[in-house]
């Protein structure tokens, strides 16, 4: 059974309230060990905790993956000073080549390659569109699960 038909099941079948599907987002995958560029209207470093909060149109470019929002805050390693993870709120977005994601907020964890977006999740690839609470991608592999709520829309070829 192709994978369409697999998830077009299981999401006809789910009727819970927190339905979870998975889904293969190929083109979404990154080298969290790549340079990170970061540009904002504002930068706020705090010594102490070891970290830093970029404000105002804040646009995040690793490699083919772009992440905007509002506000990020840069965590950084304790043993090797290297960004360990990158808080983004109000409003985010994250595009790749072939889809495109908003949600609420954003938890990109550069060491494991984990990036959670919550909060209204909308994913299209194409003409389809996904919907969800939350989405959790794993971008070494291109994998990613959403969960809460699940609602999509599949367009078919010849629907046009």
């Amino acid at each position: 059974m192709n994978k369409t038909i697999t998830m077009i099941l299981a999401l006809l079948l789910g009727t819970a309230a927190n339905a979870q599907t998975n889904i293969d987002l190929g083109g979404i995958s990154a080298d969290p060990k790549a340079p990170v560029e970061v540009s904002a209207d504002n930068l706020s470093v705090d010594q102490d905790s070891g970290t830093a909060v970029f404000s105002g149109n804040v646009v995040i470019g690793q490699g083919d993956l772009r992440l905007s929002a509002g506000s990020v805050r840069v965590v950084y390693s304790d043993s090797t000073g290297d960004i360990a993870q990158l808080l983004a709120t109000d409003g985010v977005t994250l595009v790749t080549d072939s889809e495109a994601a908003e949600a609420a907020t954003a938890d990109y964890n550069l060491t494991t390659g984990i990036l959670t977006l919550s909060g209204s999740v909308l994913l299209t690839q194409g003409a389809s569109a996904l919907s969800a609470e939350q989405m959790t991608i794993d971008l070494n592999s291109g994998r990613a699960q959403m969960s809460g709520r699940v609602r999509t829309v599949f367009q078919q070829d010849g629907n046009n």
